[in-house]
């Protein structure tokens, strides 16, 4: 707790954390509550969750090949924010459903549909594309954010977060739905304060995702720029090394030069003495 009151950026990476687990923790146990009384037999349940994690499966790997590419073109702030907007945006629509279903109930009735059928579509549409983009984009833009920080506060701070905000986020909707239900009698009595509360909550995560990218972008270059600066050196450093060992080398044959050039100058002056000392010693 005290890393995480110290150090706002790491506080910002903790209210991203528990902000998704109570939000999917909100919106999952809503939208099961209204599968089970759209489906009440156990075969039609399976079958419908079998469906359902066809397709989670299906865009899990979808977004998984498509996120690589919105890292790259757009950012880490917006590959950050599509999480909280797609929650944001089909929660909207699911509680809209639940709601105010009644006065839509002539309009559905044309699609052969009814306003309880078509929330427990939009809730599943709702849980696939956000745990789809959970796995493709949220946990890969949480581990990312580590990368800036020194390796003091990358180690405090995910322990904290693992330790403290982990837990609190899947408790924490849990919680919020067990007041509710103590003090409102049912789920479906609490169901708009729970729409109200993960509309709060959900505004809460991309305001710390705005905040966050405000520090992590200025953090990411200069950490950039600190790795080109470590690859740089090491090429200067053996470059200035090849240059003296070549100076050393050519330092070395031309002394080498000198002294075969002052030997034979030395021979030659011994071989033309030779000759005059003989003459000298006949005569």
């Amino acid at each position: 707790m005290k890393v995480l009151l110290s150090s706002r950026y790491v506080r910002d990476l903790a209210t991203l954390v528990v902000a998704y687990g109570i939000s999917i923790n909100l919106v999952e146990v809503t939208w099961k509550s209204k599968l089970k009384a759209q489906f009440p037999s156990p075969n039609e349940y399976s079958s419908f969750m079998g469906d359902f994690s066809t397709a989670t499966g299906i865009a899990t790997f979808t977004m998984m090949l498509l996120g690589r590419v919105i890292l790259r073109k757009f950012g880490w702030g917006v590959a950050a924010t599509i999480t909280p907007a797609v929650l944001l945006l089909t929660g909207v629509g699911f509680f809209s459903l639940i709601l105010f279903g009644e006065p839509l109930t002539p309009l559905m009735t044309k699609f052969g549909m009814t306003p309880l059928l078509a929330a427990v579509y939009v809730g599943a549409m709702q849980n696939i594309f956000s745990k789809s983009a959970k796995y493709s984009l949220f946990d890969p833009c949480k581990e990312m954010a580590y990368i800036p920080l020194d390796e003091d506060m990358k180690v405090k701070g995910k322990a904290a977060i693992d330790v403290v905000c982990n837990p609190l986020g899947k408790s924490g909707g849990a919680l919020i739905q067990q007041f509710m239900i103590l003090s409102f009698g049912s789920l479906a009595n609490s169901t708009p304060y729970l729409g109200g509360i993960l509309l709060v909550i959900v505004l809460t995560w991309l305001g710390a995702v705005r905040s966050l990218d405000s520090q992590f972008s200025p953090l990411a270059k200069q950490e950039l720029e600190r790795e080109k600066m470590l690859k740089t050196k090491p090429i200067e450093t053996t470059a200035q090394v090849a240059g003296t060992g070549n100076g050393s080398l050519q330092e070395t044959l031309s002394s080498e030069n000198s002294a075969n050039g002052s030997t034979i100058k030395q021979s030659q002056e011994s071989e033309s003495t030779t000759p005059e000392k003989s003459g000298q010693q006949a005569q």
